[in-house]
């Protein structure tokens, strides 16, 4: 890097000095873009009480396993989340409640109506963007809870 004169000049070392802040800008952004991107976990008001809980929804979610039931949301043009189901009683009713994983917290409560063999679909739809869904499932005598991300 020298110029004509082959000397190292004042501009030279500019052009250094902003190279390597741009690649330290480069990776930071990058970073910053992959922490955001994954990050898959879910915010609690209490992580105390939520701690007290935790067995208690190991247990559930072991006898929601045993079970055998399968429920797969996917969202539909319209906005309303349909679910496909797998070993689900046609008797059970199924309620969900979505809420926004990161930003401002806003949930929505779902009711699902059958629309097909193994297919039901929510009564209001959801907007864009990502969602946490909890499902649960009752039958008579049997109880199943499930989650599931939907982007």
């Amino acid at each position: 890097m020298a110029s004509a004169n082959g000397k190292f000049t004042g501009k030279h070392m500019a052009a250094v000095f902003i190279a390597g802040f741009g690649i330290v800008i480069a990776v930071n952004l990058f970073m910053a873009w992959q922490a955001v991107g994954g990050f898959h976990g879910t915010v609690v008001d209490n992580s105390y009480v939520a701690s007290q809980k935790y067995n208690g929804w190991l247990d559930k979610a072991e006898a929601s396993r045993a079970l055998g039931w399968q429920a797969m949301p996917v969202r539909r043009k319209d906005g309303r989340v349909v679910l496909e189901t797998l070993a689900v009683p046609a008797n059970a009713t199924i309620i969900a409640e979505a809420e926004r994983p990161l930003g401002d917290r806003e949930a929505v409560r779902l009711a699902f109506a059958p629309e097909s063999a193994n297919s039901w679909v929510s009564d209001k739809p959801l907007g864009p963007g990502r969602w946490q869904i909890r499902m649960a499932i009752r039958a008579p005598g049997q109880e199943w809870a499930g989650e599931s991300e939907l982007r």
